[in-house]
Order: C-alpha cells, then sequence, then structure tokens
C-alpha cells in the first residue's frame, strides 16, 4: 500500500475525469504546450492515481505530458459496466487511456500495474513508445506470511473493506489526514475490482517473453527496499528484457510518493533517449 507524504495538489498538476471508449477514468493530468511525449502511469493493488501526484510535475518539468489514473473500480473511477476484472480488462482500459491521450505513450505499471502495462504491450505494441516497470515481476507475486493475499482474497466480499483496512493499519500511527485519506481510498475500491486485483496477484502468468518479443525499449526499477516481488526476480526479468534494474535509493515499494525525484533521476535518461529531440 502506497502512503503519500502530503495530499497537496502540485502547481500544475489537474484533477480531471477522463471519457475514454471504455468509461470514464478518474486521473491527475500535468500538460506541457509542446511535449516531447507523453507518459501514462499505471498504479498498483490497493494504490491509486495520488501513487503518482509528485511525479507529475517533475515530468512536466522535463518537458513531458502526465496522467496518473484510478484503474477500474478503484478508488475514483467507477465499478466496471461489464464487471469483468480480468488482467485483458485492465491492460485494454490502458490502451483506451492511451489512446485518448494522443495515440501513443511511454507507460510506466507500478507492482499490479505492471502486470496490467506487460499485457497491455503484447496486446497492442503500437501504442507504446516504451514500456517501464517499477517494483513488479513477471507474474504473480504469491503468497507468504507478510502478504497473506490467499486469505484476504477469501475475506474480500465477505468482511467489510474497513474492516480490513483496520486490521491492515492496526497500531499503525499516522498524520490524521493521511489515516482518513487511506481509509476512504481502501473503502472506496468495488469489492470485486479488489478481490480481482488479489487474485491476480497470485496466479498471474509469466508473459516476459511475449513482452521482450514487441522489441519495445525497456526500463526496470525498484525501490532499495522494495518488500514485494524477490529482488533476485526482478533483476532476472530486466535481464529478460535486454537491460538491467535502476535502483532507487531513498525508496521501498512505492518510490512514486517515497522519492520521487530519485526515481524521475533514474528514468528520465531513458525517457530522454527514447523520446522527441525537437523540443526541450
Amino acid at each position: 500500500m502506497s502512503i503519500p507524504k502530503s495530499l497537496e495538489l502540485p502547481a500544475g498538476v489537474e484533477v480531471v475525469t477522463l471519457t475514454t471508449e471504455r468509461g470514464q477514468f478518474a486521473a491527475h493530468t500535468a500538460r506541457v504546450a509542446e511535449p516531447r511525449g507523453h507518459v501514462l502511469l499505471i498504479p498498483g493493488w490497493t494504490g491509486s492515481k495520488e501513487d503518482f501526484t509528485p511525479v507529475l510535475p517533475l515530468l512536466a518539468a522535463a518537458g513531458f505530458s502526465g496522467t496518473a489514473y484510478d484503474q477500474r473500480g478503484q478508488y475514483e473511477t467507477a465499478a466496471a459496466a461489464d464487471r469483468d476484472y480480468s488482467l485483458e480488462a485492465y491492460a485494454r482500459d490502458a490502451l483506451a487511456l492511451i489512446t485518448a491521450e494522443g495515440g501513443t505513450s511511454h507507460v510506466l505499471g507500478h507492482s499490479f500495474g505492471g502486470l496490467v502495462a506487460q499485457q497491455a504491450a503484447v496486446l497492442a505494441p503500437e501504442l507504446f513508445v516504451s514500456l517501464s516497470l517499477l517494483c513488479t515481476g513477471p507474474g504473480a507475486l504469491g503468497d507468504s506470511p507478510t502478504r497473506p493475499l490467499k486469505r484476504l482474497v477469501a475475506a474480500i466480499g465477505k468482511v467489510p473493506l474497513l474492516q480490513i483496512h483496520e486490521v491492515r493499519e492496526q497500531g499503525i500511527k499516522r498524520p490524521a489526514q493521511i489515516t482518513r485519506f487511506l481509509a476512504k481510498r481502501f473503502t472506496s475500491n468495488d469489492p470485486a475490482s479488489l478481490k480481482a486485483m488479489t487474485q491476480l496477484l497470485l496466479d498471474a502468468p509469466d508473459i516476459i517473453d511475449e513482452v521482450a518479443a514487441t522489441g519495445l525499449p525497456f526500463w526496470v526499477g525498484r525501490g532499495a527496499d522494495d518488500d514485494a516481488w524477490p529482488h533476485d526476480a526482478q533483476a532476472r526479468m530486466a535481464e529478460r528484457l535486454g537491460t538491467e534494474i535502476h535502483i532507487i535509493a531513498g525508496a521501498a515499494h512505492s518510490p512514486g510518493v517515497e522519492d520521487p525525484e530519485g526515481l524521475v533521476a533514474a528514468w528520465l535518461p531513458f525517457l530522454n533517449e527514447h523520446s522527441r529531440k525537437d523540443q526541450s
């Protein structure tokens, strides 16, 4: 779960509702008049667009327009009308947002969002300028004593989301504003979407070979203290994609809020290399 340090909206970041062929999505955007490119940021499990709010103005300062959004049934985006919470459905939402935002994008997927981004790249690589994977892995995360995902799947739909959230937060002290936000975000999820995301973290297939076959430019990064996918698994994933892993020293599993400056510093050379040269 990502923990924002602040809920104040940075200058230049707008709260919007984006209309696509697959419905409407709550989003934060930062626009550049003559952008070098567009970046789509896909959040992870129990996350939201707020996971990337501090990143957006940094990208804009470097000449990139950016969009971070809540996925279907996640926080402020409505439940899916078709009730389809397959990995392909989440991926096709991302593709619809790319199309709505201009036609092609650099795409970064964080954690569960990385699985979505991988699937989207395989479905429509022509819409991608590049693919970046942050604190994610090749397929399922799996169950563990520290992340009892099987138990959570069984509880969602039977136990109120607020009760589940309170168990997860038991004994943790945070600023009151952040505490309220985390509770609101978790309980605003469509239980069916949250349950599906959790199940996909248990059984999503490894499609990295298919991703690599797209021939896209790839970037892979993680926080130094990331505690989700094993570090060696992330490093091997990067090798399979023909690249190396970049370590964000000041971050754990959520660099977008833990160390946005460090994330952008590690990522920007890649974006610059694979973007238009005629804009500064």
